[in-house]
């Protein structure tokens, strides 16, 4: 019998004929580290594994075409589905049966859609990127009212293992003071932040509609999710977003 895949349906309001999920990391094929749905092609696993899972991935979602990959570089670009563009941390569609995706072991996915259904976008949001605007960039590539727009948050690292340093804190209050609120000191020079409530704080600034999900933490459930800053080497779980109807 193969492996089972495994995944999170977000429970969100998103509308009739789109369709969301986060993987976890079971039900794939991949040997440890990796094990087992790893379905990130650039962390060193055995490319037949990773080639195997992402076929595992399709077939159990029953994908009406190969997710759109991105070589994700903790920028703030938003690519076209089907562009070619894939050198981008968020991507978007408005096209039937495009498959949005992006690959995390810790930082933030976050999916995105319209209350129409027309259009919908992945996120890859560690702090950098969130930092650096790629929110809002995804946002505003929607071309509509944020009131318009569905949020969810996908599985990241918890607000109580996520340790940085002085300088991350800054960027982030020194672009708004409120983030202040988002750190908790953790030492001299080190804090703790919460990159869920740093992203809300982006995604209420911008008046999104509905934001959901944000209780899961990649680093304390070790039977569920990768983690690159538990484990350092180790696989990438993905959250895909597409329409599948009219």
């Amino acid at each position: 019998m193969p492996p089972v895949a495994e995944w999170i349906v977000p429970d969100w309001p998103a509308p009739a004929g789109v369709r969301a999920v986060a993987t976890t990391r079971q039900g794939g094929f991949s040997l440890p580290p990796y094990d087992s749905l790893n379905l990130g092609d650039h962390v060193g696993d055995d490319p037949d594994k990773v080639a195997k899972n992402r076929v595992q991935l399709r077939r159990s979602l029953a994908l009406p075409a190969e997710p759109n990959w991105l070589e994700q570089v903790h920028g703030c670009e938003v690519a076209a589905c089907g562009s070619g563009q894939n050198k981008a941390d968020a991507v978007i569609a408005g096209q039937v049966g495009e498959i949005c995706a992006v690959l995390t072991a810790d930082c933030l996915p976050l999916l995105l859609c319209n209350r129409q259904g027309t259009t919908v976008a992945a996120v890859h949001a560690g702090w950098r990127g969130l930092a650096g605007g790629v929110i809002e960039n995804a946002v505003a590539a929607f071309r509509q009212p944020g009131d318009e727009l569905l949020a969810w948050m996908g599985p990241a690292i918890g607000a109580q293992q996520f340790e940085v340093g002085d300088e991350v804190r800054e960027v982030f209050i020194a672009a708004d003071p409120a983030a202040e609120t988002a750190f908790g000191a953790h030492g001299p020079g080190h804090w703790l932040a919460d990159i869920y409530l740093l992203a809300r704080q982006r995604l209420a600034s911008l008046n999104l509609g509905y934001v959901g999900g944000g209780e899961y933490c990649t680093v304390s459930d070790p039977e569920r999710f990768f983690s690159y800053r538990r484990d350092s080497v180790t696989g990438r779980m993905a959250a895909l977003i597409w329409i599948e109807s009219d």
